[in-house]
């Protein structure tokens, strides 16, 4: 098989191939210069980035004995050896498919043994979130007591899925996507390199299209060679892209602004007799929009060479339409695009989505946010009139300060303002909640607020979990101001974000007063009927039933061990 695929042939070999990595890349090189090697690293990103190719980049580095500046040489035996894939010493691993516990034993048994050839053995695991958890748990001990000379590199595109004990026993990197200019220079230069012929808008729409990676860029683009015999065309690109060309979509745009819908269903019909992909449109449109918004708010904003538009164009696009009628362009091209991701008629969504757009009336949006101001206005006006009257009543001789000016001084003295308590959420989750389910979140609870930042953990210092549903958790505070910081942030959100990534599921998280939550579990218990109410007497608490019959079986099983008279219950 003579012919390589660019993105193999062009693979980076030294750490300033790797695109747009550029503070990754100048700390792995300085971590090798001091000779300040870890022995275990996470490379996380989306697909295409570069995690793969650094890894064996740093792998060659570490055991090259030429290296100058953190780079390896590529010439000396070690080096080409790892090139070809060829040494022994550093393993590449695909996890998708050895992801059992006996491969990871055998990597941990292997790893017992010194290098052959080289001064380190490098493993480098690929797509590591594979892993079932017995492996996971198998690569662990191996991390916590590491052999000399071994380095673990483990690749991932979805970090979320790797358990935090390893997390935390390793360096991260997190590799971004590149950007679509990175990726145009890289283009340009293997094109260059390689004396073909081509045009810089294709280039624009391959490194768009490309969403940040790489190799996909590589990939099209090599597509787009084989199609137009090495020529690099504006047309072949946008052929085997799906994209839209720009002419097409700047009138388009300017046919539905202008409420012109059989023109616009026209220059549609133009699209989808070219074998336009519906998706790709829609993806377009929206980024087209986009660079319109970011030119009306300021032209620096965007680079226009890279879009395939003049000044000039943009100066009269962004006159035609408002940003709040682009704002519901936006919103009514995301719904239409979830809408058809499952059909096998784009055409038709396409067409009704034009129409949609055709008939957006931005004089009647300016009317309701005119109206909306309008009725803020006259509530503004009543509060001031009702502050002038107070003021009134306290210029007069012998006034009193009504009730709600004492009340608000009171929580100005406090520092504390009210909150409020969303009963029905809390009772969402009572009526699932369990002992055990308690138990669980409150055995996990150090390591949630481990991931939380430190001003969010502090808030959390004077709190604790106080019921949990398998889809809810109750937090109790003890002081009132840390309660109300903790309702006006995202302190919630990070809560539910850190359960997830401990449990693997979303829950709801509330906030309740300690001195108000067993008049609120009172309630509730009522409201759910677990009271007599004749007798005013408890019937039965789910959270407490199962842990309650737990504890009758236990209780039978000492009686009958130990007798009644050498048992006693006590409550923890």
């Amino acid at each position: 098989m003579s012919y390589q695929a660019l993105y193999r042939v062009w693979r980076p070999q030294r750490f300033d191939d790797v695109v747009g990595q550029q503070v990754i890349t100048q700390t792995l090189k300085n971590a090798i210069i001091t000779n300040q090697i870890s022995h275990a690293y996470l490379f996380a990103g989306p697909r295409g980035t570069g995690k793969t190719s650094a890894a064996k980049i740093f792998a060659k580095a570490v055991n090259c004995h030429h290296q100058k500046n953190g780079e390896p040489c590529n010439q000396c035996e070690i080096c080409q050896a790892i090139t070809d894939g060829t040494l022994n010493d550093v393993i590449e691993i695909d996890a998708a498919s050895n992801n059992g516990v006996e491969e990871i034993r055998d990597i941990r048994d292997k790893a017992k043994y010194a290098p052959t050839q080289a001064d380190y053995k490098v493993y480098i695991i690929d797509e590591v979130h594979m892993l079932s958890t017995g492996a996971f748990n198998a690569l662990l001990k191996t991390l916590e007591e590491p052999p000399a000379n071994v380095i673990f590199i483990l690749a991932t595109t979805e970090p979320h899925k790797i358990p935090l004990t390893i997390l935390s026993r390793v360096q991260r990197f997190d590799f971004h996507r590149i950007s679509p200019q990175d990726i145009f220079d890289r283009m340009k230069y293997i094109l260059d390199e390689k004396q073909f012929k081509y045009e810089d808008k294709a280039l624009w729409v391959i490194a768009n299209a490309a969403e940040g990676g790489m190799r996909d860029a590589l990939s099209i683009l090599d597509q787009v060679l084989s199609f137009s015999d090495d020529h690099v065309k504006l047309d072949d690109a946008l052929l085997v892209t799906g994209s839209v060309t720009k002419k097409l979509m700047q009138s388009y745009f300017m046919q539905v602004v202008q409420h012109q819908s059989p023109e616009a269903l026209k220059t549609m019909d133009q699209i989808l007799e070219q074998g336009k992909d519906g998706q790709r449109f829609i993806e377009d449109l929206i980024s087209f929009i986009r660079d319109i918004l970011l030119y009306q708010e300021s032209p620096d904003l965007i680079q226009v060479a890279s879009t395939g538009l003049k000044d000039e164009d943009f100066q009269t696009l962004s006159q035609l339409a408002s940003a709040q009628l682009m704002y519901q362009m936006i919103d009514i091209l995301n719904q239409v695009q979830d809408e058809m991701r499952f059909t096998t008629h784009p055409d038709v969504y396409l067409e009704v989505l034009t129409i949609r757009l055709s008939q957006i009336d931005d004089s009647q949006q300016e009317k309701v946010t005119n109206a909306a101001d309008e009725r803020e206005l006259t509530r503004l006006k009543q509060q001031v009139e009702k502050l002038q009257q107070l003021v009134k009543q306290l210029q007069q001789p012998g006034g009193t300060q009504p009730k709600t000016v004492k009340a608000q001084k009171r929580r100005e003295n406090t520092g504390v303002q009210p909150v409020r308590i969303n009963l029905e959420q809390v009772y969402r989750i009572l009526d699932h909640a369990t002992k055990q389910d308690l138990i669980d979140l409150q055995n996990m609870w150090p390591d949630v607020l481990n991931m939380l930042n430190p001003a969010y953990r502090s808030l959390l210092e004077l709190s604790k979990p106080v019921a949990a549903s398998p889809d809810g958790v109750v937090v109790s505070f003890d002081n009132g101001f840390l309660l109300q910081k903790a309702s006006v942030g995202s302190l919630a959100d990070n809560i539910n974000q850190g359960l997830e990534k401990i449990t693997g599921s979303e829950r709801h998280v509330v906030f309740v007063p300690s001195a108000k939550w067993p008049q609120i579990r009172h309630d509730f218990l009522a409201d759910r009927g677990y009271f007599d109410k004749q007798k005013g007497s408890q019937v039965a608490d789910p959270v407490k039933e199962p842990a309650k019959k737990e504890q009758d079986q236990i209780t039978k099983q000492a009686t009958q061990m130990f007798g009644s008279a050498d048992v006693e219950i006590k409550d923890d």
